[in-house]
């Protein structure tokens, strides 16, 4: 579940990052110098060097000791950071059976100069690092100690390196020692990719939400910034649920027996390769295929292969966008295998079919979880108003059978934001009917076409000021406010409250006066807006019923991200965070004086 969509009380009264135009070169390539800067001399020097204005928020102490929220505030730059997908799933700590997913987390981050005036990301002269950061009492700066998985990485991976604490894509465990990060020319963005973080601190406690501070530094080594952002993880994957030896229902057990092994986290996953050597034996003429793909050690199954010291890579047989590997074969994808398969499974916890639910507890069952809370954002926090949560799974990703449709893109047929948030409304469901919600309206919508033809991921996703989505909404399945601290602790930082990265002087050093330049063609928030928003009104005020609501009476989209105190015509007007924004607010109507 690799996309969401994303609740739009977005750039609203409580502010918004707008103003600045944006020019890019063909590339999407932003190089800054200082004489880009906004009432700054010029020089020879690169505005990366700039380190006027540079203060401390509390104590940037090290990373390998307690710190609550706090980072290097810059008058000159921030750093926005993300994770690109609000949770990461792995197998856990034992990889010699098989394996669906690996320890496999992405960092993304922009570097945002704010005194230019047209391109203001900074992509060159500085190095940006992230490092393991203590919070709660949690500390994680090792993941070989806590899994196999490195033991058994060049056989489910062959080519790979297996030195420890080192990911598929080079990247490594975030410890105390900085690990750099690259800046992607394609992507727009800083990352680093593929970091193998594990949800075992270094007591071995669980921490499905590790910490990390990104910080960048100039040439001469002076750190203009540092943001402290939560890399999600969770072994939270329930096989053994039905698959354990131990289990009281036999639906799942294989006509060979029970593997009865000791070894639970090994007795359920050779249960699995039983099953599925009954149920779908490799045939002959794959076996050469089979063996292309690194199993020379295959012997006659999946289980005796496993059982003879080679692990499985589920996704070596059966297609994962995840994992960019193809089928062998009749195999279908990994994804649709998975979910079809299981589709009609009765839930052991309310004896319905999988397919059928329609709570996030069916979902739970294999992914990150019941404890782990994936689902946690703003729209999985929604409630109705007799207290129970408005949104599900199944209302973005529709039923089980929708996921394992063959027609489906496993990991890029994903819900959009313009499927629900369009024509003035918030629809709490993406599906009509098993398909996706039409689109009519595109002010809130992702980018088309992205990354592939038909594909229109969130995550990939980008807007104002060529900033990717999820820096200023936060990562999918956790879009701001999140219900998890650790995932508000950038945007209290950034702008002092939790919620989406929406005032202004975050990414400028003033308010831009703009009437549609902002976000999603959202006008400038200040007091000089209230003072001159009156002909821009009068000349066309249906366009303001896109976010005041179509009474003016205010809605949603024109709530307010913090408490405000404006003046107006002479008298003072305070709206409390969460204030819904209308015309009937200060004056008698969008007419009215």
């Amino acid at each position: 579940m690799k996309s969401f969509i994303f609740f739009v009380m977005v750039f609203l009264l409580g502010g918004c990052n707008v103003g600045s135009s944006s020019s890019t070169s063909t590339d999407g390539v932003v190089t800054i110098n200082s004489k880009e800067s906004s009432g700054e001399s010029s020089s020879s020097e690169s505005n990366n060097s700039h380190e006027e204005g540079l203060t401390t928020a509390g104590t940037t102490s090290a990373s390998n000791s307690t710190t609550t929220a706090t980072s290097t505030v810059s008058a000159t730059y921030i750093l926005l950071a993300w994770n690109d997908l609000g949770m990461h799933c792995f197998d856990g700590s034992d990889f010699s059976i098989f394996s669906i997913l690996p320890p496999y987390n992405n960092l993304n981050a922009h570097l945002i100069y704010k005194a230019g005036t047209s391109n203001k990301h900074v992509t060159t002269n500085v190095t940006l690092t992230y490092e393991s950061l203590t919070y709660n009492g949690h500390t994680n700066t090792k993941s070989s100690t806590k899994t196999n998985f490195w033991s058994y990485l060049t056989s489910l991976f062959p080519g790979s390196s297996s030195v420890s604490d080192i990911g598929l894509t080079g990247n490594a465990t975030p410890s105390t020692v900085p690990h750099a990060m690259a800046y992607s020319a394609s992507g727009g963005k800083w990352e680093a990719s593929g970091i193998p973080i594990v949800n075992r601190d270094d007591n071995n406690a669980t921490n499905y939400y590790p910490m990390v501070r990104v910080v960048a530094k100039n040439t001469a080594g002076t750190t203009l910034a540092t943001a402290d952002v939560v890399l999600p993880v969770s072994d939270e994957m329930d096989c053994e649920k039905c698959h354990a030896s131990t289990v009281s229902s036999t639906a799942a057990k294989p006509i060979a027996g029970w593997e009865n092994s000791v070894d639970t986290l090994k007795d359920y996953k050779l249960n699995i390769l039983k099953l599925h050597d009954e149920k779908h034996p490799i045939n002959a003429a794959d076996l050469s295929a089979v063996k292309a793909k690194g199993y020379t050690n295959y012997q006659a199954s999946l289980y005796a292969t496993a059982k003879a010291g080679t692990p499985i890579l589920c996704a070596s047989c059966h297609s994962s966008n995840a994992l960019a590997t193809t089928n062998i074969g009749n195999a279908k994808a990994l994804t649709t295998s998975l979910h079809s398969k299981h589709a009609s499974v009765i839930d052991p916890n309310n004896s319905l079919r999988l397919s059928d639910s329609t709570n996030r507890s069916a979902c739970y069952n294999c992914h990150p979880g019941a404890a782990t809370e994936c689902l946690r954002g703003a729209m999985g926090s929604a409630k109705n108003a007799d207290g129970t949560q408005m949104m599900q799974c199944q209302s973005c990703h529709g039923t089980m059978n929708d996921v394992g449709n063959s027609n489906r893109m496993g990991w890029m047929d994903e819900p959009n934001c313009q499927v629900c948030h369009q024509g003035g409304q918030r629809h709490t469901n993406a599906m009509v009917g098993g398909s996706m919600r039409a689109v009519v309206d595109t002010r809130f919508a992702t980018n088309p076409n992205t990354p592939s033809v038909g594909a229109s991921l969130y995550k990939l996703s980008t807007g104002h000021g060529d900033l990717q989505c999820s820096s200023c909404h936060g990562s999918t399945h956790a879009i701001f406010p999140s219900s998890h601290a650790e995932d508000n602790v950038i945007s209290n930082q950034i702008q002092g409250h939790s919620g989406t990265i929406a005032e202004c002087t975050a990414c400028h050093t003033t308010v831009p006066s703009t009437t549609t330049g902002g976000p999603h063609g959202m006008h400038s928030v200040d007091q000089g807006w209230v003072s001159s928003h009156q002909n821009v009104a009068e000349r066309n005020a249906a366009q303001c019923t896109s976010c005041h609501g179509s009474d003016y009476r205010g809605s949603d989209l024109s709530k307010t991200f913090s408490a405000r105190t404006l003046s107006v015509e002479g008298r003072t007007k305070t709206f409390v965070k969460g204030a819904k924004v209308g015309c009937y607010d200060c004056h008698n109507g969008p007419s009215g004086d």
